[in-house]
């Protein structure tokens, strides 16, 4: 988005008050309601719809109404609440033209009051060419949902870190002077970038300067991730300055050695294809890889000149960590055995409970059949020969009517009863029939009395209580239905 400050000397208190409700509505809201930002601005007599509106002219708000009538800031609103926060603290106080521009920033010139001129630096997360923040950047770190301001506001405070670091430590990076929201205000390094460099008068000594900032980096205890000839400036003395670091990370990240190898990787590549530089043997006292290509090793380094990762914060695992980690996995391994010991333990349970059921099991067994083709069915226990008789008692018909069965019908028969005598048999059998026809008529006159009872609307039938057709109770076709379902 381009930056124009020309509306800027135009914006009055109020303007600025509503653009930071709007800020303190988006920590919680994608898209800020109209009421709740007059309720934080505070403004009188509905004074801040007269804002919004003047807002949304210069395009220092969004309005969106898709689910409800609400705003968010746009870049350059927040661009604009950035530099009045500097120029109040007198950092600087003007902003001239655009000196340079990136996947995810912009950098500007500002001068100060007494004419110096400095870099200003406006980050901004969420273009088109750089949106794939979750997998290349660890800003997020365990949050799910984020916003692009919120996100460059992060990296900002981040490269500011870093760059206050390395320039106490003696790096040559540019001296850090202040920073506010997404905004990062340094020195204007006097040069150009490598990438525009034709001709040098000792590349052997650049390229020797540059791979021994990558090293002492390492030595530090960080990685720069994205050491290239973009991100290198030099000037007509040819010194050299890094810039950029949001993206810097410890040694003791997982994956280290393959960003140091690839910030050695582009070095090589850039030198060997502009200034025709072949490969050559590392520094003195520096290994050289399997591949005996010259390369410093990151396994050769030695981190012992301080901790700047830890100091920061630097993304990835601490030695701390690390200790952590390998301690857990020694818990998980001992876990893992105790757990392998009890699962043997549980097997051999398991198998004395399998004999116990094959023991059960074979307490039941069928007998050959009977000369009267009726299967006899020997129970050992008595307890299994009450429930299995009950299981048996009754059964339902095919047209929903129940019928009383008789034990022996279905050939189960009672071991004491099988020690009598067969004249005793038959009378038993006789009785049992008597009975089983008035159990018979008892239970089809309690039918016939609830068909009666659901036919004039006083019950629902059971076998229809939950059918869909049933729904309708006052008309005469559903009646006719639930009679028609229990006859």
């Amino acid at each position: 988005m381009k930056l124009d400050v020309n509306a800027l000397r135009y914006l009055s208190k109020d303007d600025f008050r509503v653009l930071t409700a709007c800020e303190m509505g988006m920590r919680n809201h994608e898209i800020v309601p109209a009421e709740l930002v007059d309720r934080i601005a505070g403004l009188k007599h509905g004074g801040t719809y007269k804002v919004l509106r003047n807002l949304l002219k210069n395009k220092l708000v969004h309005h969106d109404c898709k689910k409800y009538d609400g705003f968010r800031l746009t870049y350059l609103g927040y661009d604009f609440l950035a530099i009045k926060t500097l120029v109040n603290r007198g950092v600087f106080a003007s902003v001239g033209r655009q000196i340079g521009v990136g996947k995810e920033s912009d950098i500007f010139e500002v001068a100060t009051e007494d004419g110096t001129v400095l870099a200003m630096k406006l980050h901004r997360l969420g273009r088109t060419s750089f949106r794939a923040v979750k997998s290349k950047r660890d800003y997020l770190a365990h949050r799910r949902s984020f916003n692009w301001l919120y996100l460059s506001r992060l990296a900002a405070l981040k490269e500011f870190a870093f760059m206050k670091a390395l320039g106490d430590h003696g790096f040559p990076v540019p001296t850090a002077v202040d920073c506010n929201r997404h905004c990062v205000i340094m020195s204007l390094v006097p040069g150009y970038p490598l990438v525009q460099i034709r001709e040098l008068q000792n590349p052997d000594d650049v390229f020797d300067k540059i791979l021994g900032l990558v090293i002492r980096l390492a030595e530090h205890g960080l990685i720069h991730c994205d050491f290239n000839e973009f991100n290198i400036m030099i000037d007509d003395d040819e010194t050299v300055t890094m810039i950029d670091f949001p993206q810097m990370v410890s040694v003791s990240h997982r994956n280290a050695q393959m960003y140091f190898d690839r910030d050695i990787g582009c070095i090589y590549k850039f030198f060997n294809k502009r200034f025709n530089l072949t490969e050559k043997g590392g520094q003195d006292g520096s290994e050289t890889d399997d591949d005996d290509s010259g390369r410093p090793s990151f396994l050769s380094i030695q981190k012992s000149s301080g901790a700047l990762d830890k100091e920061l914060a630097a993304s990835g695992f601490t030695k701390k960590e690390q200790v952590e980690i390998e301690k857990f996995i020694d818990e998980n391994a001992e876990e893992h055995d105790s757990g392998s010991d009890d699962e043997d333990s549980t097997s051999e349970q398991d198998s004395e409970g399998g004999d116990a059921v094959s023991a059960e099991i074979s307490s039941l067994k069928i007998v050959d059949q009977d000369p009267a083709g009726v299967p006899d069915l020997v129970v050992m226990d008595s307890d299994k020969h009450e429930t299995l008789s009950k299981e048996h008692a009754t059964s339902t018909s095919p047209s929903g009517e129940n019928k009383s069965t008789d034990p022996a019908d279905d050939g189960i028969v009672d071991p004491k009863g099988a020690e009598s005598g067969g004249d005793d048999d038959d009378d038993s059998s006789e009785d049992t029939e008597d009975e089983d026809d008035a159990l018979l008529t008892k239970q089809l006159n309690k039918q016939r009395k609830r068909a009666m009872a659901a036919a004039l609307g006083r019950r629902r039938p059971l076998n229809s209580r939950n059918a869909y057709k049933d729904k309708g109770k006052g008309t005469m076709n559903s009646k006719i239905q639930r009679q028609a379902c229990q006859w």
